[in-house]
Protein backbone atom coordinates (compact mmCIF):
# COMPACT_ATOMS: atom_id res chain seq x y z
CA UNK A 1 0.00 0.00 0.00
CA UNK A 2 1.06 3.21 -0.83
CA UNK A 3 -0.48 6.82 0.22
CA UNK A 4 0.52 9.92 -0.36
CA UNK A 5 -1.37 12.91 0.93
CA UNK A 6 0.45 15.61 -1.04
CA UNK A 7 -0.73 14.28 -4.34
CA UNK A 8 -4.19 12.62 -2.36
CA UNK A 9 -3.50 8.88 -3.87
CA UNK A 10 -3.65 5.75 -2.48
CA UNK A 11 -2.48 2.87 -4.17
CA UNK A 12 -3.68 -0.86 -2.49
CA UNK A 13 -1.07 -3.23 -4.14
CA UNK A 14 -2.54 -6.41 -5.02
CA UNK A 15 0.39 -9.32 -5.21
CA UNK A 16 1.27 -10.58 -8.16
CA UNK A 17 -0.42 -7.54 -10.48
CA UNK A 18 2.34 -5.44 -10.94
CA UNK A 19 2.33 -3.52 -8.31
CA UNK A 20 5.84 -3.46 -7.88
CA UNK A 21 6.55 -1.58 -11.02
CA UNK A 22 3.71 0.77 -10.23
CA UNK A 23 5.16 1.71 -6.57
CA UNK A 24 8.52 1.91 -7.93
CA UNK A 25 7.30 4.40 -10.69
CA UNK A 26 5.24 6.54 -8.11
CA UNK A 27 8.16 6.49 -5.47
CA UNK A 28 10.15 9.64 -6.82
CA UNK A 29 7.47 11.22 -5.95
CA UNK A 30 7.28 10.40 -2.06
CA UNK A 31 10.68 12.98 -1.42
CA UNK A 32 8.61 15.82 -2.46
CA UNK A 33 5.64 14.94 -0.28
CA UNK A 34 6.24 16.93 3.34
CA UNK A 35 4.38 13.99 5.03
CA UNK A 36 6.56 11.46 3.99
CA UNK A 37 9.73 11.90 6.49
CA UNK A 38 7.03 11.41 9.34
CA UNK A 39 5.54 8.57 7.80
CA UNK A 40 8.52 7.32 7.37
CA UNK A 41 9.61 7.74 10.86
CA UNK A 42 6.50 5.65 12.08
CA UNK A 43 7.15 3.30 9.87
CA UNK A 44 10.63 2.21 11.06
CA UNK A 45 9.19 2.86 14.95
CA UNK A 46 6.66 0.38 13.94
CA UNK A 47 9.39 -2.03 12.61
CA UNK A 48 11.24 -1.51 15.63
CA UNK A 49 8.89 -2.09 17.93
CA UNK A 50 8.15 -5.33 15.97
CA UNK A 51 5.16 -3.35 14.87
CA UNK A 52 3.24 -3.07 18.26
CA UNK A 53 2.14 -0.27 17.63
CA UNK A 54 0.33 -0.46 14.47
CA UNK A 55 1.78 2.71 12.64
CA UNK A 56 2.19 1.28 9.09
CA UNK A 57 0.26 0.30 6.20
CA UNK A 58 1.54 -3.04 5.58
CA UNK A 59 2.73 -3.81 1.79
CA UNK A 60 -0.17 -5.62 0.81
CA UNK A 61 -2.82 -4.52 2.96
CA UNK A 62 -6.30 -4.58 1.86
CA UNK A 63 -8.64 -1.21 1.32
CA UNK A 64 -10.56 -2.08 4.85
CA UNK A 65 -7.03 -1.01 6.46
CA UNK A 66 -6.67 2.43 5.30
CA UNK A 67 -10.63 2.71 5.37
CA UNK A 68 -10.45 1.68 9.18
CA UNK A 69 -7.40 3.89 10.04
CA UNK A 70 -7.31 6.80 8.48
CA UNK A 71 -10.00 9.30 9.57
CA UNK A 72 -12.76 8.97 7.09
CA UNK A 73 -13.10 12.84 5.50
CA UNK A 74 -9.04 12.14 4.33
CA UNK A 75 -9.85 8.38 3.29
CA UNK A 76 -13.01 10.12 0.95
CA UNK A 77 -10.38 12.76 -0.33
CA UNK A 78 -7.70 10.56 -1.70
CA UNK A 79 -7.79 8.47 -4.86
CA UNK A 80 -7.58 4.90 -4.03
CA UNK A 81 -6.73 2.19 -6.82
CA UNK A 82 -5.83 -1.03 -7.63
CA UNK A 83 -4.96 -3.31 -10.21
CA UNK A 84 -5.98 -6.67 -10.82
CA UNK A 85 -5.27 -9.90 -13.00
CA UNK A 86 -6.44 -12.35 -14.92
CA UNK A 87 -6.77 -15.66 -12.32
CA UNK A 88 -5.42 -18.03 -14.36
CA UNK A 89 -2.68 -16.01 -15.61
CA UNK A 90 -1.87 -15.31 -11.71
CA UNK A 91 -1.62 -18.52 -10.91
CA UNK A 92 1.05 -19.24 -13.61
CA UNK A 93 2.84 -16.30 -12.80
CA UNK A 94 3.23 -17.02 -8.89
CA UNK A 95 4.25 -20.38 -10.04
CA UNK A 96 7.09 -19.29 -11.45
CA UNK A 97 8.13 -16.46 -8.74
CA UNK A 98 8.00 -18.94 -5.98
CA UNK A 99 10.30 -21.26 -7.32
CA UNK A 100 12.37 -18.95 -8.12
CA UNK A 101 12.99 -16.99 -5.17
CA UNK A 102 11.76 -19.89 -3.13
CA UNK A 103 12.33 -23.00 -4.45
CA UNK A 104 12.29 -25.04 -1.00
CA UNK A 105 8.66 -24.39 -1.06
CA UNK A 106 8.91 -26.38 -4.22
CA UNK A 107 10.00 -29.84 -3.76
CA UNK A 108 8.48 -32.63 -4.68
CA UNK A 109 6.25 -30.28 -6.44
CA UNK A 110 8.03 -28.55 -9.25
CA UNK A 111 5.17 -29.07 -12.04
CA UNK A 112 2.64 -26.85 -12.32
CA UNK A 113 -0.09 -29.52 -11.78
CA UNK A 114 0.98 -30.74 -8.35
CA UNK A 115 1.96 -26.63 -6.96
CA UNK A 116 -1.61 -25.60 -7.58
CA UNK A 117 -3.43 -28.52 -6.48
CA UNK A 118 -1.01 -28.39 -3.59
CA UNK A 119 -1.72 -24.74 -3.37
CA UNK A 120 -5.27 -25.07 -3.62
CA UNK A 121 -5.49 -27.50 -0.83
CA UNK A 122 -7.01 -26.23 1.66
CA UNK A 123 -5.93 -28.97 4.03
CA UNK A 124 -2.55 -27.68 3.41
CA UNK A 125 -0.75 -25.71 6.50
CA UNK A 126 -0.83 -21.90 6.08
CA UNK A 127 2.63 -20.41 4.07
CA UNK A 128 2.63 -16.48 3.55
CA UNK A 129 3.98 -16.67 0.21
CA UNK A 130 1.76 -18.98 -0.67
CA UNK A 131 -1.35 -17.71 0.39
CA UNK A 132 -0.89 -14.10 -0.45
CA UNK A 133 -1.17 -15.38 -3.96
CA UNK A 134 -4.40 -17.27 -3.79
CA UNK A 135 -6.26 -14.58 -1.85
CA UNK A 136 -9.29 -13.16 -3.69
CA UNK A 137 -8.32 -9.93 -5.86
CA UNK A 138 -11.88 -8.80 -4.58
CA UNK A 139 -11.42 -9.14 -1.46
CA UNK A 140 -8.82 -6.53 -1.17
CA UNK A 141 -11.30 -3.82 -2.70
CA UNK A 142 -14.11 -4.02 -0.82
CA UNK A 143 -15.32 -2.97 3.09
CA UNK A 144 -16.95 -5.27 5.32
CA UNK A 145 -20.13 -5.66 3.68
CA UNK A 146 -18.58 -6.57 0.22
CA UNK A 147 -18.85 -2.85 -1.28
CA UNK A 148 -16.61 -1.46 -3.41
CA UNK A 149 -13.90 1.17 -1.25
CA UNK A 150 -11.40 2.24 -4.17
CA UNK A 151 -12.14 4.55 -6.89
CA UNK A 152 -9.98 2.55 -9.98
CA UNK A 153 -9.61 -0.83 -10.62
CA UNK A 154 -6.50 -1.04 -13.20
CA UNK A 155 -5.96 -4.47 -15.23
CA UNK A 156 -2.53 -5.74 -15.01
CA UNK A 157 -3.49 -6.56 -19.09
CA UNK A 158 -3.40 -3.23 -19.59
CA UNK A 159 -0.65 -1.61 -16.81
CA UNK A 160 0.57 1.37 -19.29
CA UNK A 161 -2.12 2.41 -20.47
CA UNK A 162 -4.64 2.53 -16.81
CA UNK A 163 -1.51 3.96 -15.24
CA UNK A 164 -1.56 6.79 -17.50
CA UNK A 165 -5.04 7.40 -16.51
CA UNK A 166 -4.52 7.34 -12.77
CA UNK A 167 -1.65 9.48 -13.03
CA UNK A 168 -3.72 12.48 -15.06
CA UNK A 169 -6.55 11.96 -12.61
CA UNK A 170 -4.06 12.65 -9.61
CA UNK A 171 -2.32 15.40 -11.97
CA UNK A 172 1.08 13.86 -12.07
CA UNK A 173 3.32 13.08 -15.05
CA UNK A 174 2.84 9.41 -16.77
CA UNK A 175 6.10 7.83 -17.17
CA UNK A 176 7.11 4.59 -18.43
CA UNK A 177 6.45 2.21 -16.05
CA UNK A 178 9.92 0.63 -14.54
CA UNK A 179 10.10 -2.93 -15.09
CA UNK A 180 10.47 -3.96 -11.56
CA UNK A 181 10.53 -8.45 -11.65
CA UNK A 182 9.65 -8.38 -15.00
CA UNK A 183 9.18 -12.34 -16.15
CA UNK A 184 10.70 -13.60 -19.05
CA UNK A 185 7.76 -14.23 -21.83
CA UNK A 186 6.61 -17.81 -21.48
CA UNK A 187 3.80 -17.62 -24.04
CA UNK A 188 -0.16 -17.87 -23.11
CA UNK A 189 -0.79 -19.25 -19.63
CA UNK A 190 -3.41 -21.26 -21.07
CA UNK A 191 -0.80 -24.12 -21.87
CA UNK A 192 0.16 -24.77 -18.39
CA UNK A 193 -3.56 -25.76 -17.49
CA UNK A 194 -6.01 -29.37 -18.33
CA UNK A 195 -9.32 -29.07 -17.93
CA UNK A 196 -9.31 -30.05 -14.59
CA UNK A 197 -6.98 -27.60 -13.41
CA UNK A 198 -8.40 -24.46 -15.01
CA UNK A 199 -11.67 -25.78 -13.16
CA UNK A 200 -10.06 -25.55 -9.99
CA UNK A 201 -9.11 -21.87 -10.39
CA UNK A 202 -12.66 -20.94 -11.88
CA UNK A 203 -13.89 -22.69 -8.35
CA UNK A 204 -11.37 -20.87 -6.22
CA UNK A 205 -11.21 -17.66 -8.10
CA UNK A 206 -15.14 -17.44 -8.52
CA UNK A 207 -15.70 -14.10 -6.86
CA UNK A 208 -13.05 -12.69 -8.78
CA UNK A 209 -13.81 -14.06 -12.24
CA UNK A 210 -17.43 -12.58 -11.49
CA UNK A 211 -16.58 -9.55 -10.08
CA UNK A 212 -13.82 -8.33 -12.82
CA UNK A 213 -15.11 -10.65 -16.02
CA UNK A 214 -12.33 -12.38 -16.66
CA UNK A 215 -12.48 -15.64 -18.66
CA UNK A 216 -10.17 -18.29 -19.49
CA UNK A 217 -9.89 -17.84 -22.76
CA UNK A 218 -9.99 -14.25 -22.88
CA UNK A 219 -6.89 -11.60 -21.17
Amino acid sequence: MLLSLKYKFLFVHIAKTGGTSVRATLNRYRWRDPWYYPMFMCSRLSSLSGHRIGAKLPRHARAICAYEMLPRELYDSLFKFAFVRNPWDLQVSSFHHIGRERPHLMEGREDFESFLRWKLDPERPHQYHIDTSIELQSDYLVDLHGKVIVDFVGRYERLQDDFRQVCEHVALPAPKLAHKRQAKDRGSFRKYYTDDTAALVAEHFKADIDMFGYTFDGD
